[in-house]
């Protein structure tokens, strides 16, 4: 069967990709609608930085950066951070606020990632893998980058919101896509994002090699009752984000622990 055109098949893919999620078009409204929201400075990423705890000195590898307002927060806790994400557009603001010699790449979680084996303590995945129907690679790269020991802090939609928003119901048991339209300031963008049931998360965090740490719906921080009058009781009383932590088996222990030849 020939194909329609003879484009090649990655500029394909390239544009594919591009069709949907273009931060690019958006990164600057979409920087300023996440640095002080609700879900996002209020909610999200403090639980992010609650997951992580001491970061001090740590090699962390912040997986779809954005602007960087999280990375940023990591480099005041004293981490290293490295930014990736696939939007020029959000690189170009991660970097006027990191400074110039921020260490920012473009890179896509779909690709081979331009890393050493063992490069990072920690990755964080800050609402990033729900625009990923398949885990699967993403996930084994991130688990290459990370040291032994090293942990993947991840954040994504939940899925029971994701399931509940759209009439009728889809499959739970199935990997769907939702689409939706953003708009900020009088643009409108196409959104998609992929749904999956929570057993199909857990199956390929462990498919990819990692130990389950903790599962996670916290609640927001509690400045947000103040500042969010109407919208703290919806964020705190019903599922938004599900969070992730999730761990590389060290050479000596968990899985990957080799026997002991003189033990019987």
């Amino acid at each position: 069967m020939e194909r329609a055109t003879d484009v090649p098949e990655t500029f394909a893919r390239s544009a594919a990709r591009d069709q949907v999620n273009d931060y690019d078009r958006f990164a600057e409204a979409y920087a300023a609608e996440n640095e002080n929201s609700l879900v996002n400075a209020y909610y999200e990423r403090p639980a992010m930085l609650a997951l992580a705890g001491d970061v001090a000195g740590r090699r962390i590898l912040d997986a779809g950066c954005g602007s960087g307002p999280l990375s940023a927060a990591l480099r005041d806790r004293g981490a290293v951070v490295t930014g990736i994400d696939t939007s020029a557009g959000m690189l170009a603001l991660a970097r006027q606020r990191l400074g110039d010699g921020a260490a920012l790449h473009v890179a896509d979680l779909r690709d081979p990632l331009p890393f050493d084996d063992g490069a990072f303590d920690d990755v964080v995945a800050s609402l990033v893998l729900h625009y990923l129907e398949d885990w699967g690679p993403p996930l084994a790269e991130l688990r290459r980058v990370l040291r032994p020991g090293g942990r993947l802090i991840a954040s994504v939609d939940h899925p029971f919101v994701a399931y509940t928003i759209r009439e009728p119901r889809p499959d739970y048991f199935a990997t769907t896509s939702y689409s939706f339209d953003w708009t900020f300031d009088g643009q409108s963008v196409p959104m998609r994002f992929w749904r999956k049931p929570l057993h199909a998360m857990t199956d390929a965090f462990t498919t990819a090699g990692f130990r389950l740490g903790v599962i996670s719906e916290p609640q927001p921080d509690p400045a947000a009752r103040e500042l969010f009058p109407a919208g703290f009781q919806d964020v705190s009383t019903r599922p938004n984000f599900l969070f992730f932590v999730v761990e590389v088996p060290s050479s000596t222990t968990g899985s990957d622990a080799q026997p002991d030849p003189d033990h019987e």
